[in-house]
């Protein structure tokens, strides 16, 4: 049945045509292939788009699991479970952190290290996430994109993708 509430010439949610759809099915739509095609690529280091981060933000220094999961925006308890797989992988170790002693550190192994290096090699990314585009399509897609996450960021509470 169609929204018959719509007004003319905005986009039509039901529709099969992408071009009808709003924005956010849109970005919903890419971000998931791009998740599935990302996390076979991953898969090479046994890896997932959820451990990948971490690693990346592991490789300033120690964190806290709490730290970790502040940057990442998820829960402490999701953050426990994702460190616990990079631990069972060899990536990363947990010990008490010699800041506070009621706390764990995460620290990334020399493996984890390389690994981390190895699967964020730009080109791969850009490959997965370009196809269909040309080369001034990708920069202004990176432009709007890179806009949309300062602009989360700076939003009171947020810390997704930090």
């Amino acid at each position: 049945m169609k929204n018959e509430t719509r007004r003319p010439g905005e986009p039509d949610p039901t529709s099969e045509e992408p071009g009808q759809w709003p924005t956010g099915r849109l970005l919903f739509t890419v971000a998931r292939r791009i998740e599935q095609d990302w996390n076979a690529h991953l898969a090479t280091w046994d890896l997932n788009h959820a451990g990948h981060p971490v690693l990346l933000h592991l490789l300033a220094g120690p964190l806290t699991q709490r730290e970790i999961a502040s940057r990442n925006g998820v829960t402490e308890q999701t953050m426990s479970r994702i460190v616990a797989r990079l631990e069972r992988s060899g990536y990363v170790v947990r010990a008490d952190d010699p800041r506070d002693r009621r706390r764990r550190a995460v620290t990334i192994t020399d493996t984890g290290r390389r690994v981390a290096l190895e699967a964020a090699q730009f080109q791969p990314a850009e490959d997965l996430t370009s196809r269909g585009l040309d080369e001034e399509q990708v920069a202004t897609l990176r432009e709007i994109l890179v806009d949309m996450v300062r602009a989360q960021r700076a939003e009171p509470g947020t810390s997704v993708g930090q």
